[in-house]
């Protein structure tokens, strides 16, 4: 198994075609050790677009953040009652898929699991997506795609896989 120290990223290890490690976030107020995940070959170096993806995210953390936080509000605001629905007990959807009224509530319900740092594609554009897992959709997660430091897009996350 390959090991490295990076400079920026830190300690990675070579796994299942990503280099692995650790990184803190915050979200919902509160720091998280997460798993980090960057999307390269084994014997190459990461390229610059994906250090400069990273270092950003570090540096504009905050609001990007904050932003990802109102898009999974959204996403799940839009999308509760069909989970509701298909649980069907009341009581038990209560529990699982509650009714919320603010961002602050989903820190009970998301919890982050793994920021990804993608290969670059032909656009050139910084690409992360931060996969997190949730109490309503235990199997699939949610996904926030991330672009030049524009939170894109939530949902399955399947969207930044």
């Amino acid at each position: 198994m390959t090991r490295i120290n990076d400079e920026l990223f830190g300690k990675l290890e070579y796994k299942n075609n990503f280099w692995r490690g650790k990184t803190t976030i915050k979200m919902f107020g509160e720091e998280k050790e997460i798993l980090l995940s960057i999307d390269a070959y084994e014997n190459t170096d990461f390229s610059n677009v994906q250090k400069e993806a990273f270092l950003s995210f570090i540096q504009d953390m905050e609001n990007i953040m904050n932003e990802a936080e109102k898009h999974i509000y959204d996403y799940y605001i839009e999308n509760y009652e069909e989970y509701r629905e298909m649980i069907g007990n009341k009581l038990e959807a209560d529990q699982v898929v509650p009714n919320i009224h603010a961002v602050s509530n989903l820190k009970k319900l998301v919890e982050p699991a793994e920021l990804m740092v993608r290969r670059v594609r032909k656009n050139g554009k910084r690409r992360l997506g931060l996969l997190c897992n949730v109490c309503w959709d235990i199997e699939n997660g949610i996904g926030v795609k991330i672009e030049d430091e524009v939170v894109e897009e939530v949902g399955y996350q399947d969207i930044v896989l």
